[in-house]
């Protein structure tokens, strides 16, 4: 072997090093984008369901063929009236209303066109009233599960659907809490 062909020998072993390191990352930064992400939990108003410091993994496609339902845990950009607050991070809440449904919050009870929804993953009820409100089409109202360590759509109002980035649906770390998400989802019935 000459000098020139290991020369040529290190130059193909770089060259096919960055291809694979530039495809990778485009692979990484894809799955991201249009896939899943992975995102961390900073507050506690979704406690119990979601924990501080909890790492969940939120499903981005699913979204792309049907719509949020009731109870699913979304997480979605910062509304207008959030960035106006100065909020840029993604949140993450429970779907409670459903486009064209009249939500009324009567001394901490949520009901949807004049019936009691069941929420047996609400902990720390606020007591306060809300609403009667229509959910306006393509938007959805969306609560804490700790709802009096929550600042949600009771105070700064609708989430547009083009908002939502995607479903909560596996928590993946802490590993002692590790798990599907489902068992908490769509679990609020109409009495």
């Amino acid at each position: 072997m000459t000098h020139s062909d290991s020369d040529n020998n290190l130059k193909n072993i770089c060259i096919e090093g960055f291809k694979t390191i530039g495809l990778s990352l485009i692979f990484a930064f894809g799955f991201r984008t249009f896939v899943a992400e992975g995102r961390y939990v900073a507050s506690g108003s979704m406690v119990p369901t979601l924990e501080i410091n909890d790492r969940v993994m939120a499903d981005k496609v699913s979204y792309r063929f049907h719509n949020p339902q009731r109870g699913d845990i979304v997480l979605f950009s910062p509304t207008d009236k959030l960035q106006q607050e100065n909020f840029h991070d993604t949140f993450i809440k429970r779907v409670i209303g459903l486009p064209g449904e009249k939500i009324e919050i009567k001394g901490g009870r949520v009901f949807i066109n004049g019936k009691l929804i069941q929420e047996n993953y609400v902990v720390n009820a606020s007591h306060e009233d809300w609403g009667p409100l229509t959910v306006p089409d393509n938007s959805y109202l969306v609560l804490g599960d700790s709802r009096s360590n929550s600042y949600d759509g009771r105070y700064w109002g609708f989430v547009p659907r083009d908002r939502i980035v995607g479903k909560a649906v596996v928590r993946f770390w802490p590993l002692s809490r590790a798990g599907d998400l489902d068992q908490n989802l769509n679990n609020t019935v109409a009495k």
